[in-house]
């Protein structure tokens, strides 16, 4: 769901720069459930002036029905199909902050759609982190376990790897999620600046 954010004072005199390099691409999260991604999201998306959109709430807004309720009803290949579907309709050439579900990247096309339209975030957290911010909400299909913390370890032997392709890697520890949004604002905007030199190296007609 897009929501209605007041504009924050800009993190840095950067903030235009950015936008700029940018372009047309969505800025994505990624990463494990507990990560932050809707948290920090929410105040990068503040900060830079730009929609902030919450996948999951999209996919229970098209089903008309809370992700549990998904879950419970049609099952997970169910619900990753509907997930890939509205994150491919998200990516529409219009920049965004989009905090993605924890399993979207997993899938290969979702995943190349995000790499191909988006720059994307990790938000990288250990074990106990993650841990302590999930027990918060009960509201965690892939939870419901005997051992919910055995299964989040295996979570993140599985999933790491591929998060670890996405563009830019931040750390999201037990520090306020300004502070994440501050440091991943830094961190994308050193990524943006990067691709530059790679794209002014190109020859022109006249280098030909």
């Amino acid at each position: 769901m897009i929501e209605s954010i007041v504009p924050e004072q800009d993190t840095t005199a950067s903030a235009a720069e950015l936008i700029s390099r940018l372009g047309p691409r969505a800025i994505v999260l990624v990463g494990l459930m507990g990560a932050g991604k809707t948290s920090v999201g929410k105040r990068i998306a503040a900060k830079l002036h730009l929609p902030f959109i919450d996948a999951d709430a999209e996919i229970e807004k098209a089903a008309d029905a809370t992700i549990p309720e998904i879950f419970a009803q049609h099952g997970e290949a169910y619900f990753r199909d509907g997930e890939r579907r509205v994150i491919r309709r998200l990516l529409d050439g219009n920049p965004k902050v989009l905090a993605t579900g924890g399993g979207a990247f997993m899938n290969e096309e979702t995943r190349a759609a995000i790499l191909e339209g988006a720059v994307s975030i990790w938000l990288r957290a250990e074990l106990d982190v993650l841990m302590a911010r999930v027990r918060k909400r009960a509201n965690r299909p892939l939870l419901q376990t005997a051992d919910p913390e055995a299964t989040m370890r295996r979570l993140m032997t599985e999933r790491d790897p591929i998060y670890s392709l996405a563009n830019v890697h931040i750390l999201s520890r037990d520090v306020t999620h300004e502070i994440v949004a501050d440091e991943t604002i830094e961190a994308l905007l050193a990524h943006l600046a990067a691709e530059s030199p790679a794209q002014e190296s190109r020859p022109t007609d006249d280098d030909r």
